[in-house]
């Protein structure tokens, strides 16, 4: 077996040899390749699908107990496998047919969705039963993830990948505009176990879209799964404007999971507003993620990475610090929408200076190590903002959050600055 020296030194003349990108094409030209369209409308009504699921059960979470922490912790169950398995989920999807794992996590999650919808139909679901079926879900998600965002250099050419990933950005905010809404609006009607059913019925289209998709075969050296992981650490971990990229994403995640985790409890105690009116909140986050995704590459191009990050955490730090302070549900939906459109700024922003800065033998482990890096802080977030929340209270937990992510942010700019503009040629070392 060749030594993880040489294998390091396989990739990285492999990633150096062709660096100079064909030129940049309009933001939607990724639509062009019929394999990238079907792939996309088809992950739309499964997102679509995945919001109903979150907002009946960050909701549902919310009837079933009085207190702060559980009902953060629906997000954190939520994005905590990605943290846990999401390198050996990077692993598997170099490893084997990405087309296939996306299958088998396809099929995992519509499983456990369904199983949900019906638990909660026959009213047997509890808090930790609701815990475990989302954490499950969310194992089925750290499992795709990776598979499917490193399966998108499979579908369009390598000058439009920046372009295919803002699209997959809007079709999720797309999804977060409409979802929230209509869970509200199901919940308000029905209950929560028909946005569940909803859920699992999503997944199907993307189930048939990925069975007739048949991309050509990548040459796959497969090596044992530890060591595996362990070349994609080493990589991550000695590419210093990647490190740097993946602290600051360990930060952000932190601090934005204080408005993700805590908003159906402050929508639910604070504000005293109903399902529709929580619905209303994401739809408007949803919203402003949208019109903002098709100016990220406008915004990245005039700011750099810095700037853009720093104009997106400044509107989360106002949102949370408005959010902290109405009593009414109407005096915070503007925060909502300047939420909506910082988040899309900050998570495309960073997951395309990943991909960029990636070699493609192992783009699904860098991947997935940014993902357990970044959703991984999102998950500990969730359960200290929460825990905070509890001991103090929700408006102090939300302040708390605003002078975190202000302060991270200015001491890891001087710390771990991110990379300039060209800066992550891959050099041996």
């Amino acid at each position: 077996m060749a030594r993880e020296e040489d294998i390091i030194e396989e990739i990285v003349e492999t990633a150096t040899a062709g660096l100079v990108p064909p030129p940049p094409s309009g933001t939607f030209s990724p639509f062009r390749y019929p394999v990238f369209r079907a792939i996309w409308i088809a992950n739309l009504f499964s997102n679509l699908g995945s919001t109903l699921q979150s907002v009946g059960a960050a909701w549902l979470m919310t009837e079933l107990t009085p207190s702060h922490q559980l009902v953060a912790l629906v997000q954190a169950s939520a994005t905590m496998p990605i943290m846990l398995l999401g390198m050996f989920a990077g692993a598997i999807a170099d490893n084997f047919d990405r087309r296939r794992v996306m299958l088998a996590a396809q099929v995992g999650m519509l499983t456990v969705s369904a199983v949900l919808a019906a638990l909660t139909y026959a009213g047997w679901i509890t808090p930790a039963l609701l815990l475990a079926f989302t954490l499950s879900v969310g194992a089925g998600t750290a499992l795709n993830s990776p598979a499917w965002q490193a399966s998108v250099r499979q579908q369009v050419d390598p000058g439009e990948l920046p372009q295919a990933i803002a699209l997959n950005s809007i079709s999720f905010n797309i999804a977060r505009s409409i979802g929230p809404a209509l869970g509200g609006l199901l919940i308000s009607i029905w209950n929560v176990s028909f946005a569940f059913a909803i859920n699992a019925v999503s997944y199907i289209g993307l189930i048939a879209v990925l069975m007739w998709w048949r991309p050509e075969a990548r040459k796959i050296e497969r090596r044992p799964i530890l060591p595996a992981v362990a070349v994609g650490i080493r990589y991550c971990a000695g590419n210093w404007p990647l490190r740097r990229i993946l602290i600051r994403g360990l930060a952000l995640g932190f601090s934005l999971a204080a408005y993700q985790s805590l908003l159906p409890a402050v929508v639910s105690a604070q504000m005293h507003g109903s399902e529709l009116e929580f619905g209303l909140m994401l739809g408007l986050f949803g919203i402003g993620s949208i019109l903002a995704a098709p100016l990220v590459g406008t915004i990245r191009k005039k700011l750099g990475l810095e700037g853009i990050l720093a104009l997106g955490s400044a509107l989360f730090v106002g949102s949370m610090s408005l959010v902290a302070e109405v009593s009414h549900v109407l005096y915070a939906l503007p925060g909502a929408f300047a939420a909506g459109m910082g988040w899309v700024w900050i998570m495309t922003t960073i997951n395309t200076a990943v991909q960029m800065r990636s070699p493609d033998e192992i783009l699904g482990r860098c991947l997935s190590i940014y993902q357990a890096v970044t959703f991984g802080g999102m998950a500990l977030g969730s359960w200290a903002w929460g825990a905070l929340a509890d001991w103090k209270s929700l408006p102090f937990a939300l302040h708390a959050g605003s002078v975190f992510l202000f302060v991270s942010f200015a001491i890891l700019r001087l710390v771990a600055p991110l990379p300039r503009p060209g800066e992550g040629v891959l050099k041996h070392t």
